[in-house]
């Protein structure tokens, strides 16, 4: 019987041996079938190597894979469905920060064993399926990306989780978390942001007493915050900004003694920020802003030993701050703007040495700026304006090495600016106007080469305009209205090749305007109300802003162009006879030197013929330009250069004169010539970083469009000494001369097409090219008008193609943009989102709704249109007066609905703003009654943030 023991064990032995060989085979097939159907270097490591020994790969002690990490590998392609079927002892998935393709693969369900699954970030699509049968699975993070469907509320049945995050999941069926989920008693983060949540907060939240994190923010909850919150006495973070929570804060959330942050902000709550939380002794970050708390600002909150962030802006806060706040605890960034604050601003901010922001605008401290506040050296932005300040600010403030901005607007500060301003190397906004500043502008400005805006209007400054200000090559924005500055206009603004906006009205400027200041053209400029005297230069006049130079008694125009300047008289008539005279003598000059040029050229071809055809085969080789094209052309390129003469100029882009040229075939075409380096006086390398910019992104994003309203570009050409892009032409011009140049009237039907087209197009630039393109600069004066008034968004000079991460939308620091149409945030931080466009978008809406410019002085001191518009549309009543009322007659419910969308649109912000998407299905829906035996049914909306009521912005 011995040896028949033997037997069986043998063969029962290379059974087992044989399955366990037969399940590694299994295994090898799935990483064979990986490596076919995914791309990515990291896979590279895996040749030539055992299962067990790969990278990301574990395995049990049988061999067994068990765990599989593939986190951030940046693969992309189709991950194997079935691959649970490989390994059934699967615990560990990790598959996040990849590109995988198709669907959620609803084979890993089988994985009984699945402790964590990690799929952030993954870009898979299409809805989840049923997860109650992973009843191990312990860490579940499904962030960031763009599930449809129902949310998985199987997941009440994962007992054993301890991790939940759907972070930014926005595609989901809005839904509601049910009562039960307090099921999960082991969770310990609960991460719920930005996925479609409504309704009201679950009390029974409260009973899931392991949470450590909980983050329900960015979603439309309602209701009141539950007191059964205060029972989560292990919660270190509670996130409930973005939402529609209402009511006073619970005073139990006092209980939670290991709360470090908590973050209310942006809802609708009400009363007084109990004193229960500002005792909480490990409360680090403390964010309400922007609701309407009330009552005096919390005093305990100066004795917190671990507060390090503070925003309580835009709420209804009264008092004073104690004298003794920040010497307790290190102050990183304190925000208590927009409230009815009073008193003297707090000395000791900066204790702590760790200070880098101080915003208190739009309040009521009085008194001076302590003169502590100039040893901050951790300072990164100031901002005190629309207070009651008085004195003179510490002369080192200007001079902190990290401070970015600089805002102490709308006070009674006295004194000069402070010619410490050299060694602010890193200032980038400084804004002192509406105040009594005195003296000169300090020449020190020029080492300020950072500087991107300047305002110091209303003001009493007076002397000259430093030139030194032309060395700012990095100027956005300069403000010097309503002062008493005097002497000449420097000529070294026309070197400030970034400036979108110049006003130095009201003041007492004296002598000719620099001819060369065309340069800036066609960007806002004001020089009105100076002494001003001579000819307006025929650059300005054509450009079409002779009223920039009103209120100048000394202005003239010259006689060949007085019809352009009906309101300026001629220019005296020794004046035009000495410029007839230098024509003359220019004319016989050129009349002898073309004769003596024929003589010459005669003898020349009779005696040398051969030479006369080298040389121009030299001509024409020298005249040759690199070309590309991006449409089939019908037009010889002679044509274009031929045509290209001053009577065929028909205007003056940001970057060059624009031509209108006919073609002999019957079509037209326009072509933008750029600026020279001999008209800008760029030198030959500074002239190709500039096509390097501004060229290669004009062709780069623009050649390659093809949408109906996005101007087309045909071709360009390009040598060493011009290049042109050649576009297609517009017969009706700009969106901006047809709504204020008085030529034609639109009415609402055509304005709501315009209005519609250009959402259209910038939908397409958002949401269906990869990557996206950001404009930056919408305006209506880049808003072309064909022959049927369709739009064309054009103007793509400084459109950056902006790659998208993490889902979110994506931004860059390049200053751009046009005052009046920056959003808010673009002016704080510098950094444009697809969301600046949408603000942008939102004020060229408005234009076409009232009929007015961006910025109008019936709008009141340092208001714009969107201001204006809020503050006429408390009621119905006020929001008619907005109206256009030469067109509104039978259209004013349907321009109110477009109003609604607009305000919408240039919400503070910006994750209130529709995205351009959403602006395209409302327009859809607000068509003007004229269309309607046009339309098509709705099936779809997103309107429940933008068309409620008229808010009181």
């Amino acid at each position: 019987m011995a040896p028949q023991k033997v037997i069986i064990l043998l063969v029962f032995f290379l059974a087992i041996c044989s399955f366990c060989q037969g399940t590694i085979n299994d295994q090898s097939q799935f990483f064979a079938l990986l490596k076919k159907s995914v791309t990515g270097n990291s896979l590279s490591d895996w040749d030539g190597k055992p299962i067990c020994n790969f990278s990301g790969v574990g395995c049990d002690d049988q061999g067994n894979v068990i765990k599989i990490d593939l986190f951030g590998w940046s693969l992309s392609g189709l991950f194997p469905d079935d691959v649970c079927s490989f390994f059934p002892e699967l615990r560990i998935l990790r598959l996040g920060n990849n590109n995988f393709q198709g669907a959620f693969p609803s084979n890993i369900t089988n994985c009984s064993h699945l402790e964590e699954l990690n799929m952030v970030s993954t870009s898979f699509t299409g809805p989840l399926p049923d997860l109650s049968p992973l009843l191990s699975l312990r860490l579940l993070n499904l962030s960031y990306n763009h599930f449809t469907g129902e949310f998985p509320l199987s997941i009440i049945n994962l007992t054993s989780l301890e991790l939940l995050d759907f972070n930014e999941n926005p595609d989901f069926v809005p839904w509601k978390l049910p009562e039960d989920i307090s099921r999960l008693t082991k969770l310990r983060w609960m991460i719920l942001t930005a996925c479609k949540i409504h309704g009201t907060i679950p009390a029974s939240i409260g009973n899931m007493t392991s949470l450590v994190d909980l983050e329900l923010s960015e979603n439309r909850l309602t209701g009141r915050i539950p007191r059964e919150l205060g029972q989560l006495k292990k919660l270190k973070m509670l996130e409930l900004y973005y939402n529609q929570l209402e009511g006073e804060i619970p005073e139990e959330l006092g209980n939670l003694t290991e709360l470090v942050d908590l973050d209310m902000s942006v809802n609708r709550l009400t009363g007084k920020i109990p004193e229960s939380i500002c005792r909480l002794p490990k409360l680090q970050v403390l964010q309400i802003y922007n609701n309407t708390i009330s009552g005096d600002f919390p005093a305990s909150l100066a004795n917190s030993t671990t507060l390090t962030i503070l925003s309580l802006y835009d709420n209804f806060l009264t008092g004073e701050i104690p004298h003794n706040f920040g010497v307790s605890s290190a102050l990183l960034a304190l925000d208590l703007s927009e409230n009815e604050l009073s008193g003297e601003l707090p000395a000791q901010l900066c204790h702590g040495d760790k200070l880098m922001y101080i915003l208190l605008l739009q309040n009521m401290f009085s008194g001076e700026v302590p003169e502590s506040y100039a040893k901050c050296e951790t300072l990164i932005r100031f901002r005190v304006s629309y207070n009651l300040l008085r004195g003179r600010l510490p002369e080192m403030l200007l001079a902190l090495p990290h401070v970015s901005i600089i805002d102490v607007s709308y006070n009674n500060l006295t004194g000069s600016i402070p010619t410490t301003i050299g060694k602010a190397f890193n200032l980038s906004e400084l804004f002192m106007q509406s105040n009594r500043l005195s003296g000169t502008l300090p020449p020190e400005i020029l080492t300020t080469t950072n500087l991107v805006k300047i305002d110091l209007s209303n003001n009493l400054l007076s002397g000259p305009i430093p030139p030194e200000i032309g060395s700012l090559k990095r100027l956005n924005l300069l403000i010097l209205q309503c002062n008493k500055l005097t002497s000449s206009i420097p000529e070294t603004l026309s070197s400030l090749n970034s400036l979108n906006y110049l006003d130095l009205s009201n003041n007492f400027l004296t002598g000719k305007i620099p001819e060369s200041l065309g340069a800036l053209l066609p960007n806002s400029m004001n020089f009105s109300n100076n002494l001003l005297s001579g000819p307006v230069p025929p650059l300005f006049i054509t450009g079409g802003v002779l009223e920039s130079f009103s209120g100048n008694q000394r202005l003239c125009v010259p006689s060949f162009l007085s019809s352009s300047g009906k309101d300026f008289p001629l220019c005296p008539q020794n004046y035009d006879r000495k410029k007839r005279n230098l024509f003359w003598v220019i004319g016989i000059s050129l009349g002898i030197v073309i004769l003596g040029l024929v003589l010459f050229l005669k003898r020349w071809l009779r005696n040398k013929r051969k030479a006369m055809e080298h040389e121009d085969s030299l001509s024409s080789s020298f005249f040759t330009y690199d070309v590309k094209s991006f449409h089939r052309l019908s037009f010889d390129e002679r044509e274009i250069f031929e045509a290209m003469i001053e009577k065929n100029i028909v205007g003056y882009g940001g970057s060059g004169a624009v031509y209108k040229i006919d073609l002999s075939n019957g079509g037209v075409l326009a072509v933008k010539k750029l600026w020279s380096h001999k008209h800008k006086q760029y030198s030959l390398l500074e002239n190709k970083l500039f096509l390097d910019k501004e060229l290669k992104t004009e062709v780069e994003t623009l050649g390659n469009i093809r949408h109906n309203n996005i101007v087309k570009l045909y071709c360009y050409f390009s040598n060493l000494d011009c290049s042109l892009l050649v576009y297609e032409y517009m017969p009706n011009g700009n969106l901006g001369d047809a709504l204020h140049g008085g030529k034609v009237l639109l009415d609402w039907p055509t304005r709501h097409q315009i209005a519609l087209g250009i959402a259209q197009g910038l939908a397409y630039l958002h949401h269906d090219i990869l990557p996206p393109i950001i404009h930056r600069d919408i305006k209506s004066t880049n808003i072309l008008l064909d022959i049927d008034y369709q739009p064309k968004v054009a103007d793509f000079g400084i459109a950056k193609v902006l790659q998208a991460k993490g889902g979110k939308d994506c931004t860059t620091t390049v200053i751009a943009g046009t005052y009046g149409y920056l959003a808010p945030e673009y002016a704080y931080s510098s950094k444009a989102t697809t969301k600046c466009d949408v603000y942008s978008f939102g004020v060229v809406l408005m234009e076409l709704i009232t009929g007015k410019k961006p910025v109008e002085p019936e709008f009141g001191e340092n208001k714009n249109i969107v201001c204006w518009v809020s503050t006429k549309v408390d009621t119905k009543e006020g929001a008619f007066e907005v109206l256009d009322k030469k067109i509104s007659g039978p259209f004013k419910e349907e321009m109110i609905k477009v109003l609604r969308i607009a305000i919408g649109c240039t919400y503070t912000s910006p994750a209130f703003r529709p995205t351009m998407n959403e602006v395209v299905q409302m327009l859809t829906e607000a068509e003007p009654r004229r269309y309607d035996c046009c339309k098509l049914p709705n099936k779809n909306k997103h309107t429940e943030n933008v068309t409620k009521d008229i808010p009181n912005m």
